[in-house]
C-alpha cells in the first residue's frame, strides 16, 4: 500500500465553544491508502484535551510508514490488530489509518462499508445539530440559522438552565445537553429536574470522568438519562459505564477506529445500554466514516461538517438531520481539496 498524510485547516461557521474549549479553526489530519487503483481516506482531528496534535500524529504514522506500506489489506480487522500495538500510544493516527483501511476495502470489495458488515439503512436514527456555548442571544440565532428536528446544546455556564428555558422559547424540536464535565452531584440532580419538563432527552457527561462516585449518586437519582463521552474512551470503558450512565457516546478518534468502534457498539448493547457515536468536527471523510455505524445506533451526533465554513471532501450528506448515502462504495467519501 502507499501512504499519503495529509493536514488541513477546517474554518468553522461559528466560534464553538465549550465547557474546556474554544476554536474557529479545527486542524485535521487526513489520511490516504492506496492499493492498486483503489483510495481509501481516513481522518482524525486534533484534539488538546487529550493531547493529539497534527504534529503527533503525523509522526506516530511516520514511525510505521514502512509496516503500513508493507502491508497487503485483506480484511481490515486484521491490518487493525497488526497497527494497533504499533501506535497503542496515539489512537488518534490509529483511527485515521484504520478508517482509511476500512474504505479502501470497501471500494476495492465495490460496497459500502455498512452493506458489507449485512446491515440495512433503512432505519437510522436522526442526527442533532450543535449549539456552542455563548451568549444566549447568539446560541438563539444559530438556532434559528438552522432548523432542525434535534439540537445538542452544550453547557457548562452558571446560567444553563435559564440558556435552555430560552431556547425552548424558539422551538419545539427535541434537546439533548452536554455538560462536557462541568457539574457537580447536586447540580446535575438538579439541573435534570429542571430539563426535564423542557424537552431535554438525555443529558452527556455531566460530571468529571474520575468522579465515579459521584456518578452513582447522579445515575440513582436522575430524572433524566445518562450518557457517557469522556468516561467512555476504549473499549474496556463500556463496562465500567455499566451501572453509571445509562448509554455511551463513541467517539471514533478516541477508541481508535471504526474497527474498536463496532466491538464497543455490540459491547453496549450486550450491556442493555443505550449507543450514540459523535463526531470531533470532521470534515465529510470522518462524517462518511461514522454514516456507516447508523443502522446499529440510537443516537448519532454527526454535525461535523455542517459546522464548516468550507469542507474538503464529499461523501453522505444531510437534510434536516436525515443521512443520504452517496454512490460511492466504501465510506462514500473523495477528498476534493
Amino acid at each position: 500500500m502507499k501512504l499519503t498524510i495529509r493536514s488541513f485547516d477546517l474554518p468553522l461557521r461559528h466560534t464553538f465553544t465549550i465547557a474546556y474549549d474554544s476554536r474557529d479553526v479545527q486542524p485535521t489530519l487526513i489520511v490516504e491508502l492506496q492499493q492498486g487503483a483503489h483510495k481509501g481516506y481516513g481522518e482524525a482531528t486534533s484534539n488538546p484535551y487529550y493531547g493529539f496534535t497534527i504534529e503527533n500524529m503525523t509522526q506516530a504514522l511516520e514511525n510505521v510508514r514502512e509496516k503500513i506500506e508493507a502491508a497487503e489489506l485483506h480484511n481490515p480487522g486484521d491490518f487493525w490488530a497488526t497497527m494497533q500495538p504499533l501506535l497503542a500510544g496515539n489512537p488518534f493516527a490509529l483511527c485515521a489509518l484504520d478508517m482509511a483501511a476500512n474504505d479502501l476495502f470497501g471500494k476495492m470489495q465495490g460496497k459500502p462499508l455498512y452493506r458489507l458488515w449485512g446491515l440495512e439503512a433503512d432505519r437510522s436514527p436522526l442526527t442533532d445539530y450543535t449549539i456552542g456555548i455563548d451568549t444566549v442571544e447568539h446560541m438563539v440565532k444559530k438556532l434559528k440559522e438552522c432548523p432542525w428536528p434535534i439540537y445538542k446544546i452544550k453547557l457548562g455556564t452558571p446560567e444553563d438552565v435559564a440558556i435552555v428555558k430560552e431556547l425552548r422559547k424558539h422551538t419545539d424540536a427535541v434537546f439533548r445537553v452536554d455538560a462536557n464535565c462541568a457539574w457537580g452531584v447536586a447540580e446535575t440532580i438538579d439541573n435534570a429536574r429542571q430539563l426535564q419538563p423542557l424537552g431535554v432527552e438525555f443529558i452527556e457527561q455531566p460530571m468529571p470522568a474520575a468522579d465515579r462516585e459521584g456518578m452513582k449518586e447522579v445515575y440513582s437519582r436522575s430524572v433524566l438519562p445518562l450518557i457517557a463521552d469522556e468516561s467512555c474512551i476504549t473499549e474496556e470503558d463500556v463496562d465500567r459505564c455499566h451501572g453509571l450512565f445509562h448509554g455511551v457516546n463513541i467517539k471514533l478518534v478516541k477508541c481508535g477506529g471504526l474497527t474498536p468502534a463496532r466491538r464497543m457498539i455490540a459491547r453496549a448493547k450486550d450491556l442493555g445500554m443505550k449507543v450514540m457515536v459523535g463526531c470531533m468536527t470532521e470534515s465529510s471523510v470522518g462524517i462518511s466514516a461514522i454514516a456507516q455505524l447508523l443502522p446499529l445506533l440510537d443516537y448519532v451526533d454527526m454535525d461535523g461538517a455542517l459546522l464548516l465554513r468550507e469542507d474538503i471532501a464529499t461523501g453522505v450528506t444531510i437534510d434536516y438531520g436525515r443521512v443520504k448515502y452517496t454512490d460511492v462504495n466504501g465510506t462514500g467519501a473523495t477528498l476534493i481539496a
